[in-house]
């Protein structure tokens, strides 16, 4: 068996005790409760019970050699003898099983009898339990009703002393108002004394107290001045007395008029006492002295005069010299000659030191007056009314829209320029007072009206310069070509050498310098106007003078090399000769011609170098629309579809020009043709050689003239057109080139001979052929569809007169009427028929 845990139970019980001597039939055992209190051990009371009855089997135990147990108990012993083996059992293995048997039924027995012990025992201790629980609760009911006296007591008390406090309070109320009653009382004697000496006699300020002459109690004297001088007034209001009628008048008020009379003397007189000790004080920078008298002087009017008299005597504002410096500074030594540059660090110099100097009056001021907000929203307006205006005036000087300043004055853009620099500044000089200090001053309110008589005409202003740099740089051009006309002399006009060298052509610089005084102007809008509306209207006023300025210039430009055109065209016509004439008098008309031709070629790439650049002067236009213009309108409602509009309806006038001046460049080209045509085509060009020598088969030499003169002539125009326009010239001027070769051709018949007829047409028409190729091919160049087609329609008519009358089936296979037509004019000889059927085929 394991032996106990503890050492109380290690001893024998007396259960134990009385087992081991009592015989083995009745175990009589004395089980105690106290076994089972503590640290109960079931293992160390059954060892207890049993340790007495088992010593001898723990012997044997200990001593066994391992035999075999049988299931009944007893020990199996080995036998080397069958005799021994036959016999079985030795012995019992527990011979004590009976005494345990014994023992075990008397402990239950006891142990019973413990629990019946033990259930009486607790039995009575809940009886027990429950009357003490009884009595507890009865107890604490007492307590509670106990309690509850305590409470009610304590809230008796409570409102016993609240009511105690709250009379005492009124009372304390009663005393106050009884004490400061009785101050008022005594002050008001004080006052009423004070009152009847001011009241003696009118101006009679000898006989008062010592109060009021006493220095050291300045201040006690002007604030009972004060309150007699308030009631009086009063008094007298009250009674609907003023007080300028208020002498002689006999009521119930009589003789306070004369109060008033002096105490408004004695407070002028204290007030300018004190203004001139402040003064002095101020002089010697004696703060302490300054803020007493400041402090003293704030019940007159809450301090107005102090203020002001303090902010007028400042040295900026008295001193001339300052102002003259002021001026010098920002002006220079020459004012008429002062330049925005050197303008706007005059005044960035200067409004530093003011900005400095209004810094160290606000320490002045702060560490003086009551109210230091106050003073330097005084000093702040006083520095930009007074100091300021007095710069503008003569720095801003505004021009008469009716007279305008000489540019070489400067014009109305000095005076913008001039403008816009002193508005910048004086914004900053706003905004550094601002930080430094100025109360409830709007000082920004405050700057825009020193400039609003500006601002109000601005817009005119800024769209009057624009149209004077215009017009003065447009009379600069024409100076400017006027010397060129006079260099290059009379001589070579009167050749007609050069038409347009005395021209002014159109320049895109030009253009760009009319954008860039935009630009300028527009920078003023952004500057000068705040809200959107405003500066969406002032842009757009703007932008309509550049507008018009550019359409003006280009259809000026355009126009004038129309008039090149138009002196061209004179010339040609001037030349124009009779049918009769002599040899010498058509060889000069010839010369005179060629110079007309060359004018005209001339003037046409002067033309068109005009167009190429009205072109990049509106895409400029566009440019500068699109990057600096449609932002600054697209904030207001219909603003910038409106500037579109009068963008389209400004070109169109430039537009106009520009077609007229490309109808008067197809009519020189054509003209020219027709020249060249006249004066090469020769009648042999399309008949067979009567020599005998073999036909040339190459083009004619008025068709290799012409070709080669429109190549060299629509150079320009290919590089100036570009897109639907160089689509829409070349094809008219294609058109007009068919029809000028068809009239041409129609003056032309062939000369066949009686032999060999067939041959004669051939070497004609393969001429003839020849020509209208080169000019396809050179019109392919055009890339005009329906040119070519013409053309292509044309090579094909020119070869009735190369193939057989035989073979003229297969060539207008499917037109009957064509091919009948062929066949009928085949062999008349005359270009008169091709014509007409080239005119039916194309027509109809």
């Amino acid at each position: 068996m394991r032996e106990p845990r503890d050492g109380a139970n290690n001893k024998p019980s007396k259960a134990a005790a009385a087992a081991a001597a009592s015989p083995p039939q009745s175990f009589p055992l004395i089980l105690d409760v106290d076994d089972f209190k503590g640290d109960f051990s079931f293992d160390a009371l059954f060892g207890n019970l049993v340790n007495e009855l088992l010593p001898t089997f723990k012997l044997e135990e200990s001593e066994s050699d391992g035999g075999d147990a049988l299931p009944n108990g007893h020990l199996r012993v080995p036998s080397t003898d069958g005799s021994k083996y036959s016999q079985g059992i030795v012995s019992p293995l527990f011979p004590e099983v009976e005494k345990l048997l014994s023992l075990f039924k008397d402990s239950c027995k006891e142990l019973l009898e413990l629990r019946k012990q033990i259930d009486g025992r607790l039995y009575n201790l809940k009886k027990d339990v429950s009357v003490q629980d009884s009595k507890h609760r009865k107890t604490l009911a007492e307590l509670e009703k106990g309690v509850d006296g305590l409470f009610d007591s304590f809230a008796r008390l409570d409102s016993r002393i609240s009511s105690v406090g709250q009379t005492a309070a009124k009372i304390g109320d009663h005393l106050q108002s009884a004490d400061a009653q009785r101050e008022t009382a005594s002050q008001t004697i004080e006052l009423i004394k004070y009152l009847m000496e001011f009241n003696s006699s009118p101006g009679d300020l000898m006989e008062l107290s010592p109060l009021f002459s006493d220095d050291s109690r300045v201040a006690d004297a002007a604030s009972i001045a004060q309150k007699l001088r308030s009631f009086a007034e009063e008094d007298i209001g009250r009674h609907g007395i003023p007080v300028p009628s208020a002498m002689g008048n006999a009521t119930a008020s009589r003789g306070l008029e004369v109060a008033v009379a002096n105490l408004q003397d004695y407070c002028n007189e204290l007030e300018n006492r004190l203004l001139s000790r402040f003064d002095a004080a101020s002089q010697k920078r004696e703060l302490t002295t300054m803020a007493e008298c400041a402090k003293i002087l704030s019940q007159f009017n809450r301090g107005t005069s102090a203020m002001q008299h303090y902010v007028a005597t400042r040295p900026m504002f008295i001193d001339v010299e300052i102002m003259n410096a002021d001026t010098k500074l920002v002006l220079g030594d020459q004012a008429a000659q002062a330049s925005p540059s050197n303008v706007a660090r005059g005044l960035s110099s200067l409004y530093k030191e003011i900005t400095d100097t209004v810094r160290k009056e606000a320490a002045t001021i702060t560490a003086v007056f009551p109210s230091p907000s106050e003073v330097m929203s005084i000093l702040v307006q006083r520095v930009l009314e007074q100091r300021i205006t007095a710069l503008l005036d003569k720095l801003l000087e505004k021009p008469s829209l009716v007279n305008l300043p000489s540019v070489e004055e400067g014009g109305l853009l000095l005076y913008l320029r001039m403008l816009a620099v002193a508005y910048e500044k004086t914004q900053e000089l706003a905004r550094d007072l601002q930080a430094v200090g100025c109360g409830d001053l709007d000082v920004e309110g405050l700057t825009e009206s020193l400039f609003s008589s500006h601002k109000d005409e601005y817009p005119e202003y800024e769209q009057a310069s624009l149209r004077q740099l215009y017009k003065v740089k447009m009379e600069e051009l024409r100076a400017e070509s006027q010397q060129i006309s006079d260099a290059s002399g009379s001589i070579g006009r009167s050749k007609g050498a050069s038409v347009v060298s005395s021209q002014q052509q159109i320049s895109v610089t030009v253009v760009t310098e009319f954008v860039r005084w935009n630009e300028e102007a527009i920078s003023r809008c952004n500057l000068f106007a705040s809200q959107p509306a405003t500066l969406a209207t002032h842009v757009k006023a703007v932008f309509t003078c550049l507008l018009d300025q550019v359409s003006q210039y280009i259809a000026d430009g355009l126009e004038r090399a129309r008039d090149s055109l138009t002196e061209a065209a004179n010339l040609r016509e001037r030349f124009v000769l009779g049918t009769s004439v002599t040899r010498r008098v058509a060889a000069a008309a010839a010369s005179a011609a060629e110079a007309a031709a060359a004018a005209g070629e001339s003037s046409f790439r002067s033309f068109m170098i005009a167009v190429q650049r009205s072109g990049s002067s509106v895409a400029i236009i566009q440019q500068y629309f699109a990057n600096s213009i449609s932002r600054l309108l697209l904030p207001v409602d219909g603003a910038h579809a409106a500037a579109c509009e009068e963008m389209a309806t400004a070109m169109s006038s430039a537009e106009a020009a520009a077609y007229k001046g490309l109808q008067q460049c197809i009519e020189t080209v054509m003209a020219e043709v027709e020249r060249l045509l006249s004066a090469e085509q020769k009648a042999t060009d399309y008949r067979s050689p009567d020599d005998g020598m073999a036909p040339d088969h190459r083009a004619t030499s008025a068709c290799t003239r012409v070709v080669a003169y429109l190549s060299r002539v629509l150079e320009s125009a290919f590089t100036a057109l570009e897109g639907l326009n160089k689509q829409a010239f070349l094809t008219e001027l294609g058109n007009r080139l068919h029809k000028v070769l068809l009239n041409h051709w129609q003056k032309y018949t062939f000369n066949p001979r009686l032999l060999c007829v067939h041959e004669s047409l051939w070497s004609g028409g393969l001429r003839l052929k020849r020509d209208i190729t080169e000019y396809g091919e050179f019109l392919r160049s055009f890339n005009a569809p329906s040119v070519d087609e013409k053309f292509e329609l044309l090579g094909i008519m020119a070869n009735v007169f190369i193939v057989a009358p035989e073979s003229l089936s297969t060539l207008f296979e499917g037109t009957p009427s064509i091919r009948k037509d062929a066949q009928r004019y085949n062999y008349i000889g005359s270009v008169n028929a091709i014509i007409y059927v080239l005119w039916s085929c194309y027509y109809y």
